[in-house]
């Protein structure tokens, strides 16, 4: 028969594990909220540059609630702030302008993996900070993700030169955006987040609609369902729940996580698009998928403002 006090410890466990339910709930909700990015800018009828800037700069009103919600300041920065910041929009910029291309180019599936392949640039980059070999499981996901990578640009370029093209601007996109993290690590701790997400989206936003612009995309939507399902689902639902369940979680579960974007990107690919899936492009997005997993779960003191923000 049981005391009073296990009763009771019995009784504040309870709560805890239903939060904990409830938490994992909202991550997943999240990941799956992102994963409709890659279609949804298939399904715009503007570039997918212009799409870029459509839905950071709409988002705009949203990052400044969330931004007052939680307390964090929006005041005028300073110049050598503004210069930091604006360094790190530049690289954002390139990171959305890039992977939009690349998504109209390539397979849903390779866009969010690759794009996300900013993970494993961040693991590579923390050993030559600190001057170290990478352990047996890193050295693993290293090949795992040469391996995979491989695979999937290579049934890329039977596919198409086109194709191929598009992994490499989905490439380029996940290098820029481990850019944009390393470049306002310290910024992102003195701003928070969402105040400082507010400070890259005035910036890159401009830069976005030059781009358009110069590469002569059509900009003004004459549908614009998917342009504002794109903010709504990406840049308001599945940041806002991302950023909120961030702290509640190890990396390695963010990682793990993680691998549901592109599962669903795939998975609407070969329903909405077609896209066929062969063995080896299989087996390639699991050693990437695997190799994403390990390089998150290495990440300690890097929390991304808009962390896993593919979609």
């Amino acid at each position: 028969m049981e005391n009073e006090g296990q009763r009771k410890a019995k009784l504040a466990i309870r709560p805890l594990r239903g939060r904990n339910w409830l938490l994992l709930a909202v991550l997943m909700l999240a990941n799956f909220a992102l994963a409709l990015g890659a279609p949804l800018v298939r399904m715009t009828d503007t570039g997918p540059v212009s799409a870029a800037f459509w839905r950071m700069f709409l988002a705009l009103p949203f990052l400044i609630v969330l931004a007052r919600a939680n307390g964090e300041r929006l005041a005028v920065l300073p110049l050598r702030t503004a210069l930091i910041v604006a360094l790190g929009a530049l690289a954002f910029a390139g990171d959305l302008g890039s992977w939009h291309l690349g998504i109209e180019r390539t397979r849903l599936g390779n866009a969010t993996l690759f794009a996300n392949g900013g993970s494993i640039i961040l693991m590579l980059w923390g050993f030559v900070a600190a001057w170290v070999l990478p352990r047996r499981l890193e050295w693993l996901a290293i090949i795992c993700a040469l391996a995979g990578a491989a695979m999937l640009m290579g049934r890329s370029l039977e596919i198409s030169a086109e194709t191929f093209t598009g992994d490499l601007f989905c490439i380029f996109a996940g290098l820029c955006y481990a850019v944009y993290l390393l470049s306002l690590r310290n910024e992102r701790a003195r701003f928070g987040s969402w105040s400082l997400l507010v400070w890259v989206s005035v910036f890159a936003s401009p830069v976005l609609l030059l781009i358009a612009v110069a590469l002569g995309e059509p900009v003004w939507p004459q549908e614009w369902t998917p342009i504002i399902a794109l903010v709504l689902t990406s840049q308001v639902i599945g940041q806002g729940l991302m950023v909120y369940s961030l702290p509640h979680f190890p990396p390695l579960v963010i990682g793990l996580a993680l691998l549901t974007q592109p599962a669903i990107a795939a998975a609407i690919g070969w329903s909405v698009f077609d896209e066929t899936l062969m063995p080896l492009d299989i087996v390639g997005m699991l050693l990437l998928g695997g190799a994403l997993v390990v390089a998150k779960a290495s990440q300690r003191n890097l929390r991304p403002g808009i962390a896993a923000k593919r979609g």
